[in-house]
Protein backbone atom coordinates (compact mmCIF):
# COMPACT_ATOMS: atom_id res chain seq x y z
CA UNK A 1 0.00 0.00 0.00
CA UNK A 2 1.10 3.42 -1.28
CA UNK A 3 1.50 5.93 2.07
CA UNK A 4 -0.43 9.34 2.09
CA UNK A 5 0.32 12.80 3.36
CA UNK A 6 -2.27 14.96 4.53
CA UNK A 7 -0.98 18.41 3.09
CA UNK A 8 -2.51 22.02 3.47
CA UNK A 9 -2.18 24.61 0.34
CA UNK A 10 -1.75 28.14 2.31
CA UNK A 11 -3.00 29.90 -0.75
CA UNK A 12 -6.57 28.21 -0.18
CA UNK A 13 -7.19 28.29 3.43
CA UNK A 14 -9.65 30.92 4.44
CA UNK A 15 -9.41 30.22 7.94
CA UNK A 16 -13.23 28.72 7.74
CA UNK A 17 -12.53 26.17 10.35
CA UNK A 18 -14.42 23.95 8.76
CA UNK A 19 -11.96 21.30 8.95
CA UNK A 20 -11.60 21.89 12.69
CA UNK A 21 -15.49 21.40 13.60
CA UNK A 22 -15.37 18.21 11.18
CA UNK A 23 -12.20 16.71 13.42
CA UNK A 24 -13.49 17.64 16.50
CA UNK A 25 -16.97 15.44 15.98
CA UNK A 26 -15.33 12.34 14.42
CA UNK A 27 -12.33 12.42 17.40
CA UNK A 28 -14.65 13.47 20.49
CA UNK A 29 -17.75 13.29 19.45
CA UNK A 30 -18.77 16.64 19.65
CA UNK A 31 -18.47 19.94 18.11
CA UNK A 32 -16.06 22.21 19.40
CA UNK A 33 -12.83 23.10 18.31
CA UNK A 34 -10.98 23.17 21.36
CA UNK A 35 -11.00 19.57 21.02
CA UNK A 36 -10.00 18.75 17.49
CA UNK A 37 -6.59 17.59 15.81
CA UNK A 38 -6.49 20.31 13.52
CA UNK A 39 -6.70 23.82 14.02
CA UNK A 40 -6.11 27.11 12.32
CA UNK A 41 -3.73 29.52 13.10
CA UNK A 42 -5.10 32.72 12.31
CA UNK A 43 -3.27 35.91 10.88
CA UNK A 44 -6.20 37.58 9.39
CA UNK A 45 -4.53 40.86 9.66
CA UNK A 46 -1.85 39.77 7.52
CA UNK A 47 -4.30 37.60 5.16
CA UNK A 48 -2.61 33.63 6.34
CA UNK A 49 -4.47 31.10 8.33
CA UNK A 50 -2.47 28.40 8.67
CA UNK A 51 -3.68 24.70 9.22
CA UNK A 52 -1.57 23.12 11.66
CA UNK A 53 -1.88 19.20 12.54
CA UNK A 54 0.64 16.16 12.52
CA UNK A 55 3.15 16.02 10.61
CA UNK A 56 3.80 11.96 11.10
CA UNK A 57 7.28 12.50 11.75
CA UNK A 58 9.71 10.14 10.96
CA UNK A 59 11.96 11.41 13.93
CA UNK A 60 8.91 11.75 15.44
CA UNK A 61 9.51 14.10 18.69
CA UNK A 62 6.32 12.53 20.53
CA UNK A 63 7.08 9.06 20.30
CA UNK A 64 10.69 9.22 21.32
CA UNK A 65 9.64 11.55 24.38
CA UNK A 66 6.80 9.31 25.55
CA UNK A 67 8.12 7.28 28.85
CA UNK A 68 5.86 4.93 28.32
CA UNK A 69 5.90 3.77 24.92
CA UNK A 70 2.35 4.81 24.43
CA UNK A 71 3.22 6.54 20.82
CA UNK A 72 4.26 4.46 18.04
CA UNK A 73 4.38 4.07 14.43
CA UNK A 74 1.47 2.31 12.74
CA UNK A 75 3.15 1.79 9.15
CA UNK A 76 0.00 0.54 7.77
CA UNK A 77 -0.87 4.16 7.16
CA UNK A 78 2.03 5.51 8.03
CA UNK A 79 0.98 6.92 11.02
CA UNK A 80 1.83 7.94 14.74
CA UNK A 81 -0.96 6.63 16.98
CA UNK A 82 -1.22 6.80 20.57
CA UNK A 83 -2.05 3.84 22.66
CA UNK A 84 -4.36 5.36 24.98
CA UNK A 85 -3.85 1.96 27.07
CA UNK A 86 -0.59 2.64 27.99
CA UNK A 87 -0.63 6.60 27.29
CA UNK A 88 -0.27 8.10 31.42
CA UNK A 89 -1.65 11.90 29.99
CA UNK A 90 2.12 13.65 31.26
CA UNK A 91 2.00 15.47 28.09
CA UNK A 92 5.48 14.97 27.09
CA UNK A 93 4.43 14.66 23.47
CA UNK A 94 2.55 17.40 23.69
CA UNK A 95 5.52 19.86 24.34
CA UNK A 96 7.59 17.68 22.34
CA UNK A 97 5.77 18.56 18.97
CA UNK A 98 7.69 21.30 17.47
CA UNK A 99 4.28 21.95 15.19
CA UNK A 100 1.87 22.49 18.38
CA UNK A 101 0.52 19.64 16.99
CA UNK A 102 -0.88 17.96 19.68
CA UNK A 103 -3.62 19.10 22.51
CA UNK A 104 -4.69 18.04 25.88
CA UNK A 105 -8.18 17.43 26.45
CA UNK A 106 -8.93 18.27 30.31
CA UNK A 107 -12.35 17.37 30.39
CA UNK A 108 -11.41 13.60 29.17
CA UNK A 109 -7.20 14.20 30.24
CA UNK A 110 -6.35 12.47 27.03
CA UNK A 111 -3.91 13.74 24.56
CA UNK A 112 -5.71 14.82 21.11
CA UNK A 113 -3.40 13.66 18.29
CA UNK A 114 -4.57 13.25 14.66
CA UNK A 115 -4.58 9.84 13.54
CA UNK A 116 -5.80 10.12 10.23
CA UNK A 117 -9.25 9.14 10.99
CA UNK A 118 -8.33 5.90 10.03
CA UNK A 119 -6.73 6.69 6.21
CA UNK A 120 -10.60 9.15 5.98
CA UNK A 121 -9.54 12.71 7.01
CA UNK A 122 -12.68 14.40 8.37
CA UNK A 123 -10.67 17.46 7.75
CA UNK A 124 -10.20 16.88 3.98
CA UNK A 125 -13.76 15.51 3.36
CA UNK A 126 -14.79 19.09 4.98
CA UNK A 127 -12.86 21.41 3.53
CA UNK A 128 -14.89 23.40 0.82
CA UNK A 129 -11.92 25.40 -0.53
CA UNK A 130 -9.80 22.25 -0.98
CA UNK A 131 -7.30 23.36 1.24
CA UNK A 132 -6.84 20.58 2.74
CA UNK A 133 -5.60 17.34 0.23
CA UNK A 134 -4.41 13.85 1.30
CA UNK A 135 -2.39 12.71 -1.02
CA UNK A 136 -0.28 9.94 -2.13
CA UNK A 137 3.31 10.37 -1.29
CA UNK A 138 4.77 9.07 -4.35
CA UNK A 139 2.84 12.57 -5.96
CA UNK A 140 3.63 14.77 -2.78
CA UNK A 141 7.65 13.69 -1.52
CA UNK A 142 8.35 15.83 1.63
CA UNK A 143 10.43 14.89 4.44
CA UNK A 144 8.13 14.15 7.23
CA UNK A 145 10.21 15.41 10.22
CA UNK A 146 10.42 18.11 12.86
CA UNK A 147 12.91 20.31 9.84
CA UNK A 148 9.29 20.63 7.96
CA UNK A 149 8.45 23.55 10.53
CA UNK A 150 11.42 25.73 9.36
CA UNK A 151 10.46 25.19 5.48
CA UNK A 152 6.34 26.50 6.62
CA UNK A 153 7.72 29.31 8.42
CA UNK A 154 10.28 30.13 5.23
CA UNK A 155 7.92 30.22 2.86
CA UNK A 156 5.25 32.35 4.64
CA UNK A 157 8.14 34.80 5.12
CA UNK A 158 8.72 34.74 1.07
CA UNK A 159 5.43 35.12 0.39
CA UNK A 160 5.01 38.30 2.75
CA UNK A 161 8.78 39.09 2.16
CA UNK A 162 9.12 39.34 5.97
CA UNK A 163 8.68 37.37 8.91
CA UNK A 164 5.56 37.52 11.02
CA UNK A 165 5.18 39.80 13.85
Amino acid sequence: MTSKVLVADLKKCTGCKQCELACSLKQTGVINPAKSCIHIIDWNHEGIFLPVFCQQCEDAPCMTVCPKDAIYRDTKLERMVIDYDLCVACRMCVFACPFGALRFDQERAKVLKCDLCGGEPQCVIFCDDDALSYLDSSVFQYQRSSKTAIMLKSAVDRKFGQPLK
